[in-house]
This record gives structure tokens, sequence and C-alpha cells, in this order.
């Protein structure tokens, strides 16, 4: 439990004396108090601000576009050279760090009056029309989650000195410099952990000091954010009030206080970590620690074997995607699946390639299903051979059935490439016979005469016998194959 007591000479011999220094709030006097939790604190509130039942200082409560001050009940005494320390505690929850409503600030004010302020980007402190006013007259640390371009924000996540308006007189990303080594620590302000703050004013100097560090680290040596300036010419009235605002925007945010101290013309007093309230719970309700271990890998497992499948079927379907035209269904023969060709192919390996022409590249292949061997001539994206030849040979040599022609099978057609599905001639073709004498035997003449016949009345079917004329303008040894038994075609 916690209260806020003004020291008199009669406290002492006041039954209750005993009872309140076992309170977790206590006024160490006039000059100087300390908030350890805040259940029982006497302190002004207005807007979404209250104290929970378990001691924390809830400035807003997550309602959108809403404001919330809480002050310190009675005012300090104020002039030129005076100095002031504060500490406080402080957490900052949103559902998604760079989605989050609106900061808060710690403020030193000539007046308590903040009625005629906006929530949103302008914290509570001004309205739409008064940003750096002189009459404003205050003195304040934001801890800002959200970027606004309207006062020159650095990011949405800074801490600044504000006087009398929200263009800062000096900022920082949020964070600390290490002891140890002197590098720069970032902190997130909507982390929702609990973190402490130092704000120190020198009125000699004209020093201000702002520090920033996780709960239950000592005050960095060096502070974050430093400047001069003499906050007597702003703070003109001989009284003035401390304590925070804060404000939300289209997102949800909630800014709490855990503990406060503060001290006039002296250090502010220690706050007793110990008795800090607890933040409560936000986000999903609590579950086993099976349930969080084990939840989270079948879920990301489910994730991870439904998306590969998704991708794996996608891509087969684009691997092995074909064209189709009407003018296929009327005159060619039998179409062949891209993926038996891929298969029968083994890919288009290499070692599967019998040879490369003019149009295309020829490969070996066994048909998964019937294990028939074919010959697949894959004509290449950059072979003068285009559409329109290649329609004239699958309607027309789909059609021509001679012993002496190599019989076309089939075809296939995916995304620019085209496929022919030839039978496959053993032998390979005739050039190998006629001019590689190292690997391959030198042909008799009967299989020379018996060759030259069939490539005649192959020629002869063509030109004469079949329906339709074909003239067949490239007679070659290398266009001339071979079967099993040496017969041309």
């Amino acid at each position: 439990m916690t209260s806020c007591i003004k020291r008199r000479p009669s406290l002492l011999q006041h039954p209750l004396f005993f009872i309140i220094l076992n309170l977790s709030v206590l006024a160490t006097g006039q000059d100087q108090f300390v908030y350890s939790g805040f259940t029982g604190a006497d302190l002004t509130l207005d807007g979404v601000a209250t104290i929970t039942p378990n001691g924390l200082l809830e400035l807003t409560n997550g309602t959108v576009r809403l404001k919330g001050h809480a002050f310190h009940p009675t005012p300090f005494r104020f002039g030129d050279g005076t100095s002031f320390a504060a500490s406080y505690l402080f957490a900052i929850y949103c559902v998604q760090f760079h989605l989050c409503g609106h900061g808060m600030a710690f403020l030193v004010a000539a007046s308590n009056n903040f009625s005629d302020a906006m929530p949103t980007q302008y914290l509570g402190l001004i309205n739409d029309h008064n940003n750096g006013y002189a009459t404003n007259r205050f003195f304040a640390v934001e801890l800002d989650t959200n970027w606004s371009d309207e006062f020159n924000d650095i990011d949405n996540n800074h801490v600044g000195i504000d006087v009398n308006g929200l263009d800062s007189v000096k900022s920082s990303s949020a964070g600390y410099y290490r002891d140890d080594n002197g590098n720069f620590q970032n902190l997130t302000l909507a982390s929702y952990q609990v973190m402490q703050s130092w704000v120190e004013y020198d009125g000699h100097s004209k020093q201000i000091s702002v520090s920033l560090a996780p709960i239950h680290m000592a005050k960095p040596i060096k502070p974050l954010l430093s400047t001069t300036y003499n906050l007597s010419t702003v703070l003109t009235a001989d009284m003035v009030y401390v304590g925070f605002s804060a404000s939300t925007g289209s997102f949800i945010s909630r800014q709490y206080v855990l503990g406060w101290s503060f001290g006039i013309n002296r250090p502010a007093p220690a706050i007793d970590i110990t008795k800090l309230p607890k933040l409560p719970r936000e986000g999903p309700k609590s579950r086993s620690k099976v349930l969080e271990i084990v939840l989270p890998i079948v879920t990301a497992s489910f994730v991870l074997i439904v998306g590969s499948t998704v991708i794996f079927l996608v891509r087969r379907r684009i691997r092995y995607a074909e064209l189709r035209e009407d003018w296929e269904t009327e005159f060619g023969p039998h179409r062949f699946s891209y993926k038996d060709l891929f298969c029968a192919t083994q890919g288009f390996k290499n070692k599967n390639l019998l040879g490369v022409g003019g149009f295309g590249t020829v490969y070996k292949g066994v048909l998964p299903k019937s294990k028939v061997e074919i010959a697949v001539k894959r004509i290449s994206h950059d072979s003068m051979q285009g559409m329109k030849e290649f329609v004239a040979e699958v309607v027309s040599i789909g059609h021509l059935q001679h012993r002496n022609l190599v019989q076309l099978h089939g075809y296939c057609r995916r995304k620019s490439e085209l496929f022919l599905v030839y039978e496959y001639m053993s032998n390979g073709s005739l050039d190998k016979y006629l001019y590689d004498q190292g690997e391959k035997p030198t042909l008799t003449w009967a299989q020379r005469y018996r060759i030259i016949k069939g490539i005649a009345s192959g020629l002869l079917y063509l030109h004469q016998e079949w329906e339709k004329v074909v003239l067949h303008r490239d007679i070659k040894p290398s266009n001339v194959l071979l079967d099993d038994e040496l017969n041309g075609d």
C-alpha cells in the first residue's frame, strides 16, 4: 500500500506515524518525494489516467485518441538557480512496436491544467495551433513511440527534450551508453519492458541531462541527452507542478509508471524496486509451458509443410505447363506430356544427347510406361524454325506412313519450347559410317545399295505416292538414319 504525506512537526505525536513509515509511497519533505508504487497516492489525475488496484499509475487505458495526466498534488517553489532531479520507472505497451499509439512525457510546468491540449501526436501537452508558444510554460522529456514529421521527429522510438512545444531542443533514439566500452545500446520504448529514466537540471550551469536504462541497471555514467537551457526563463511562475502526460492515437497503447521520485535542490530519493507493482499481462491468456513450447513447433512445422507442398505443386505445374491450341485437336498426332518426355530423357541430360542440329538438339529417351525407345527433338528458343514450320511438320509428317521414313510418334509444346518425338534409330546417322571409320565398321556394297534404295523409296513416296507432295530439299548423310538392320530412313 502507498500514500503521500507532508512532513509536519506534530507528526511525531501522531498514532499512525509508525504505520505510515512502512508504506511504499512516502513524501520525505516539501522539497522531495518518492513513490515506490502508487497505492493510496493522492495524485491529481485527469483524462483517462488512473491508479490501478495493484498500485500502477496508468496514464492511458488503450482507448484510442485520448489523453491522461498525473501530477504530484502540491507544487514546488522554482526560481533562477533552482535545480531538480527526477527518476521514474515506466513501461509502454503496444500491440506491435512499429504500429504504436503515441508515447508519454515527464514534465515540469507552471500549471497542471492541460485541458486545452490534444491527444495523438500532441501527447496531451499542446494543441494544433500553440506549438512553441512561450505562454505554454513547460519543460518536458518525451518518450515518443510514433514518428511525426510535423515536429521533425527523428524516428518512432526516441527521447526528446522539449520546451514549450514538441519540436525537441535535442533528441536521440532510445537507448543508453555502456559504462564498460562507451558503445550505444538500443532500447525499444514500446517493448513493454520496465525501464528507468533520470532527468536532472542544474540551476547554476543550466545543464539538462537525461538518461535511460533497463530496470536493475544503475544510471549510466554518460547521459543519453545533454544540453544547456535556462529553464527559469520558461518556468516563470514562482511555483511549478511535476507530473506526466500521455496520449493515444489510432493504434492501441498503454503507458504505465511504476515508481517515481523527485527532489528540488537535492538528488531524487532512491525508488525501492522490490516494492514496485507488477505489470498486467497483455495479449493472449497464459498457457501451459508444454503448449508454449510444443504449439509453436507444431504450428511452424504445419505451416512449413503446407507451404512447401503448395510451392512444390505450383513449381511442378509451372515446370510441366504446356500450350494447347485449336489446330492440335484437328490435325495433330499423339500429344505427349512434358512430364513423360522429361522423365524419358532423364531431364534432358547430356548423357542422352544424340546430336545438335540447326533446329535444336536431339535426345534419346525411354517412355516410362511402354518402355519404348524414342528420339526427342527439342527445338531451341533461338531456332530459325518458327511456329509456322513446326505446325507444318507436325501436321504433315504426323500422317506419313512409310517404312523408309522415320515415324513421328507425337509432339509436345511447353511455353516457348517445341518437342517432336520420333522412333529411335539405334545405328544413328549415315555420316558416322562414311566419315568416322575409327568408330563405325565399313559398310559393304550390299549395305550401301540397300541404304540408297531405301532413301529413293522414301523420296518417291514423298514426291509422288503420298496424297500431298512433300519436297525434301536437304538430303545428306547426316539426315539419313539407320535402324537395327542398317536400313536407311
